[in-house]
Protein backbone atom coordinates (compact mmCIF):
# COMPACT_ATOMS: atom_id res chain seq x y z
CA UNK A 1 0.00 0.00 0.00
CA UNK A 2 1.24 3.45 -1.08
CA UNK A 3 1.06 6.47 1.41
CA UNK A 4 -1.57 7.70 -0.20
CA UNK A 5 -3.67 4.49 0.18
CA UNK A 6 -2.23 4.36 3.73
CA UNK A 7 -3.38 8.00 4.29
CA UNK A 8 -6.87 7.26 3.26
CA UNK A 9 -7.27 4.08 5.36
CA UNK A 10 -6.18 6.51 8.62
CA UNK A 11 -9.03 8.49 7.59
CA UNK A 12 -11.70 5.70 7.11
CA UNK A 13 -10.64 4.51 10.38
CA UNK A 14 -11.44 7.80 12.09
CA UNK A 15 -14.97 8.16 10.62
CA UNK A 16 -15.97 4.73 10.39
CA UNK A 17 -19.14 3.86 9.15
CA UNK A 18 -19.25 7.51 8.17
CA UNK A 19 -21.65 7.72 4.74
CA UNK A 20 -19.10 10.31 3.31
CA UNK A 21 -16.39 10.33 0.61
CA UNK A 22 -12.84 11.17 1.74
CA UNK A 23 -11.96 11.50 -1.74
CA UNK A 24 -14.88 14.33 -2.10
CA UNK A 25 -14.45 16.61 0.42
CA UNK A 26 -15.90 20.33 0.29
CA UNK A 27 -12.49 22.45 0.33
CA UNK A 28 -14.43 25.00 2.38
CA UNK A 29 -16.81 24.82 5.07
CA UNK A 30 -18.79 27.73 6.39
CA UNK A 31 -20.35 27.90 9.77
CA UNK A 32 -22.87 30.01 11.17
CA UNK A 33 -22.88 29.30 14.70
CA UNK A 34 -26.14 30.52 15.55
CA UNK A 35 -28.72 29.13 19.05
CA UNK A 36 -25.92 30.24 21.72
CA UNK A 37 -28.50 32.31 23.81
CA UNK A 38 -31.25 30.32 22.96
CA UNK A 39 -29.94 26.96 23.95
CA UNK A 40 -28.91 28.55 27.59
CA UNK A 41 -32.35 29.98 27.77
CA UNK A 42 -33.78 26.16 27.19
CA UNK A 43 -31.67 25.48 30.04
CA UNK A 44 -32.49 27.99 32.65
CA UNK A 45 -28.58 29.71 32.18
CA UNK A 46 -27.55 32.87 31.25
CA UNK A 47 -26.67 33.59 27.53
CA UNK A 48 -22.61 33.72 28.19
CA UNK A 49 -22.96 30.09 29.05
CA UNK A 50 -24.08 29.57 25.63
CA UNK A 51 -21.47 31.50 23.98
CA UNK A 52 -18.84 29.65 26.15
CA UNK A 53 -20.50 26.69 25.34
CA UNK A 54 -21.08 27.60 21.39
CA UNK A 55 -16.75 28.11 21.36
CA UNK A 56 -16.02 24.53 22.90
CA UNK A 57 -18.00 23.02 19.82
CA UNK A 58 -16.10 25.35 17.64
CA UNK A 59 -13.14 23.88 19.29
CA UNK A 60 -14.51 19.92 18.19
CA UNK A 61 -15.56 20.44 14.74
CA UNK A 62 -12.23 22.06 13.81
CA UNK A 63 -10.66 19.06 15.08
CA UNK A 64 -12.86 17.15 12.97
CA UNK A 65 -12.63 18.82 9.87
CA UNK A 66 -8.85 18.97 10.36
CA UNK A 67 -8.96 15.08 10.88
CA UNK A 68 -10.97 14.21 7.61
CA UNK A 69 -9.04 16.80 5.67
CA UNK A 70 -10.92 19.91 5.11
CA UNK A 71 -8.52 22.89 3.11
CA UNK A 72 -11.05 26.14 5.72
CA UNK A 73 -13.38 26.36 7.74
CA UNK A 74 -14.81 29.62 8.25
CA UNK A 75 -16.72 30.40 11.43
CA UNK A 76 -18.85 33.31 12.25
CA UNK A 77 -18.01 34.62 15.60
CA UNK A 78 -18.96 38.06 16.06
CA UNK A 79 -20.88 40.15 13.18
CA UNK A 80 -20.55 43.97 12.54
CA UNK A 81 -24.24 44.04 14.42
CA UNK A 82 -23.92 42.20 17.14
CA UNK A 83 -22.37 45.88 18.46
CA UNK A 84 -26.31 46.39 19.13
CA UNK A 85 -26.79 43.57 22.16
CA UNK A 86 -26.46 44.34 25.23
CA UNK A 87 -23.18 46.08 26.90
CA UNK A 88 -23.41 42.81 29.41
CA UNK A 89 -23.43 40.51 26.74
CA UNK A 90 -20.91 42.14 24.59
CA UNK A 91 -18.53 42.60 27.19
CA UNK A 92 -18.74 38.49 28.33
CA UNK A 93 -18.29 37.73 24.55
CA UNK A 94 -15.61 40.26 24.21
CA UNK A 95 -14.02 38.11 27.43
CA UNK A 96 -14.64 34.94 25.77
CA UNK A 97 -13.21 35.75 22.48
CA UNK A 98 -9.47 36.98 24.26
CA UNK A 99 -9.81 33.72 26.45
CA UNK A 100 -10.03 31.79 23.94
CA UNK A 101 -7.25 33.23 21.57
CA UNK A 102 -5.42 32.78 24.86
CA UNK A 103 -5.66 29.23 24.54
CA UNK A 104 -5.91 28.56 20.73
CA UNK A 105 -2.75 26.36 21.10
CA UNK A 106 -4.96 23.90 22.86
CA UNK A 107 -8.42 25.06 20.99
CA UNK A 108 -7.48 25.65 17.65
CA UNK A 109 -3.91 24.84 16.48
CA UNK A 110 -3.76 21.51 17.81
CA UNK A 111 -3.40 20.08 14.19
CA UNK A 112 -1.17 22.55 12.94
CA UNK A 113 -3.54 25.05 11.64
CA UNK A 114 -3.71 28.53 10.43
CA UNK A 115 -5.80 30.58 12.50
CA UNK A 116 -6.42 34.33 10.83
CA UNK A 117 -9.24 36.65 11.71
CA UNK A 118 -11.65 37.78 9.14
CA UNK A 119 -13.34 41.45 9.53
CA UNK A 120 -12.91 44.92 11.09
CA UNK A 121 -11.01 44.69 14.16
CA UNK A 122 -10.12 48.63 14.50
CA UNK A 123 -13.08 48.38 17.13
CA UNK A 124 -11.69 45.65 19.45
CA UNK A 125 -10.27 45.88 23.12
CA UNK A 126 -6.43 46.75 22.36
CA UNK A 127 -5.60 43.28 24.04
CA UNK A 128 -7.58 41.54 22.13
CA UNK A 129 -6.30 43.00 19.11
CA UNK A 130 -2.34 41.86 20.16
CA UNK A 131 -3.85 38.40 20.78
CA UNK A 132 -4.96 37.82 17.37
CA UNK A 133 -1.79 39.38 15.88
CA UNK A 134 0.51 36.91 18.36
CA UNK A 135 -2.08 34.37 16.95
CA UNK A 136 -1.48 34.63 13.45
CA UNK A 137 2.40 35.27 13.41
CA UNK A 138 2.60 32.14 15.31
CA UNK A 139 0.78 30.12 12.87
CA UNK A 140 0.96 31.63 9.60
CA UNK A 141 3.83 29.10 8.29
CA UNK A 142 1.64 25.62 9.81
CA UNK A 143 0.62 23.59 6.57
CA UNK A 144 -2.79 22.62 8.12
CA UNK A 145 -6.16 23.79 7.47
CA UNK A 146 -7.11 27.32 7.68
CA UNK A 147 -9.43 28.47 10.12
CA UNK A 148 -11.32 31.80 9.73
CA UNK A 149 -12.60 33.23 12.91
CA UNK A 150 -14.91 36.16 11.44
CA UNK A 151 -15.04 38.74 14.20
CA UNK A 152 -16.35 42.14 13.91
CA UNK A 153 -17.47 40.92 9.97
CA UNK A 154 -20.04 42.19 8.22
CA UNK A 155 -20.75 40.77 3.92
CA UNK A 156 -21.06 44.46 3.04
CA UNK A 157 -18.43 46.13 5.20
CA UNK A 158 -16.18 43.64 3.53
CA UNK A 159 -17.17 44.56 -0.19
CA UNK A 160 -17.43 47.88 0.86
CA UNK A 161 -13.65 47.77 1.93
CA UNK A 162 -12.80 46.11 -1.16
CA UNK A 163 -14.06 48.69 -3.06
CA UNK A 164 -12.48 51.79 -0.98
CA UNK A 165 -9.07 49.62 -1.39
CA UNK A 166 -9.63 49.57 -5.26
CA UNK A 167 -10.76 52.93 -5.76
CA UNK A 168 -7.68 54.53 -3.91
CA UNK A 169 -5.83 52.07 -6.40
CA UNK A 170 -7.05 54.08 -8.86
CA UNK A 171 -7.08 57.44 -7.57
CA UNK A 172 -3.03 56.87 -7.17
CA UNK A 173 -3.06 56.01 -10.98
CA UNK A 174 -1.73 52.42 -10.27
CA UNK A 175 -4.57 50.82 -12.11
CA UNK A 176 -7.81 52.14 -14.62
CA UNK A 177 -11.32 51.56 -14.12
CA UNK A 178 -11.66 49.43 -16.90
CA UNK A 179 -9.04 46.84 -14.74
CA UNK A 180 -11.55 45.82 -12.16
CA UNK A 181 -12.97 42.56 -12.96
CA UNK A 182 -14.04 40.03 -10.27
CA UNK A 183 -10.59 38.47 -9.77
CA UNK A 184 -9.87 41.84 -8.50
CA UNK A 185 -12.49 42.54 -6.25
CA UNK A 186 -11.72 39.31 -4.79
CA UNK A 187 -8.04 39.61 -4.55
CA UNK A 188 -9.06 42.50 -1.93
CA UNK A 189 -11.59 40.65 0.14
CA UNK A 190 -10.58 39.21 3.68
CA UNK A 191 -10.79 35.98 2.18
CA UNK A 192 -8.28 36.31 -0.83
CA UNK A 193 -6.70 33.27 -2.29
CA UNK A 194 -8.67 30.80 -0.72
CA UNK A 195 -11.25 28.77 -2.26
CA UNK A 196 -14.88 30.15 -1.94
CA UNK A 197 -17.20 28.27 0.88
CA UNK A 198 -18.68 25.41 -1.12
CA UNK A 199 -21.36 24.88 1.84
CA UNK A 200 -22.23 26.94 4.24
CA UNK A 201 -24.16 25.74 7.32
CA UNK A 202 -26.60 27.78 9.90
CA UNK A 203 -28.09 25.92 12.53
CA UNK A 204 -30.60 26.81 14.74
CA UNK A 205 -33.64 27.05 12.64
CA UNK A 206 -33.07 30.07 10.63
CA UNK A 207 -33.07 30.39 7.02
CA UNK A 208 -30.59 33.59 6.37
CA UNK A 209 -27.24 34.35 5.88
CA UNK A 210 -27.27 37.41 7.84
CA UNK A 211 -24.56 39.21 5.95
CA UNK A 212 -22.22 36.57 5.97
CA UNK A 213 -20.00 36.06 3.30
CA UNK A 214 -22.24 37.80 0.51
CA UNK A 215 -19.65 37.51 -2.04
CA UNK A 216 -18.25 34.20 -1.75
CA UNK A 217 -21.40 32.42 -1.52
CA UNK A 218 -22.64 33.18 -5.30
CA UNK A 219 -22.62 29.42 -5.34
CA UNK A 220 -22.11 28.02 -2.56
CA UNK A 221 -24.52 24.73 -1.11
CA UNK A 222 -26.78 25.46 2.10
CA UNK A 223 -27.39 22.88 5.11
CA UNK A 224 -30.03 24.02 7.67
CA UNK A 225 -30.72 22.43 11.15
CA UNK A 226 -33.20 23.04 14.26
CA UNK A 227 -30.26 22.36 16.79
CA UNK A 228 -28.65 25.38 18.45
CA UNK A 229 -24.92 25.40 17.88
CA UNK A 230 -24.14 24.15 20.88
CA UNK A 231 -25.84 20.77 20.55
CA UNK A 232 -24.06 20.41 17.03
CA UNK A 233 -21.52 17.62 16.88
CA UNK A 234 -19.09 15.96 14.18
CA UNK A 235 -22.26 13.95 13.36
CA UNK A 236 -24.37 16.73 12.15
CA UNK A 237 -21.08 17.68 10.12
CA UNK A 238 -20.99 14.42 8.39
CA UNK A 239 -24.13 14.49 8.18
CA UNK A 240 -24.30 18.15 6.01
CA UNK A 241 -21.25 16.94 4.31
CA UNK A 242 -22.99 13.99 3.05
CA UNK A 243 -25.73 15.76 2.30
CA UNK A 244 -23.55 18.30 0.23
CA UNK A 245 -22.17 15.36 -2.03
CA UNK A 246 -25.44 14.23 -3.55
CA UNK A 247 -25.90 17.76 -4.95
CA UNK A 248 -25.41 18.31 -8.41
CA UNK A 249 -23.25 21.91 -8.61
CA UNK A 250 -23.75 23.33 -12.14
CA UNK A 251 -22.23 26.50 -11.32
CA UNK A 252 -25.46 27.80 -13.72
CA UNK A 253 -24.36 25.19 -16.20
CA UNK A 254 -26.38 22.28 -17.44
Amino acid sequence: MNLKGIYTAVRQLFVKNAEIDLDNLPQHIAVIMDGNGRWAKSKGLDRSAGHAAGAETLREIADYCSEIGIKVLTAYAFSTENWKRPQKEVDALMDLLYEYLCDADNKLVGKNNVVRVIGDVTPLREDIKKQITYVEEKTKNNDGMIINLAINYGGRDEITTAARKIAEQVKNGEIQPEDIDEKMIDNNLYTAGQPWPDIILRPSGEYRLSNFLLWQAAYSEFWYADICWPDFTPKHMKLAISKYQKRNRRFGGI
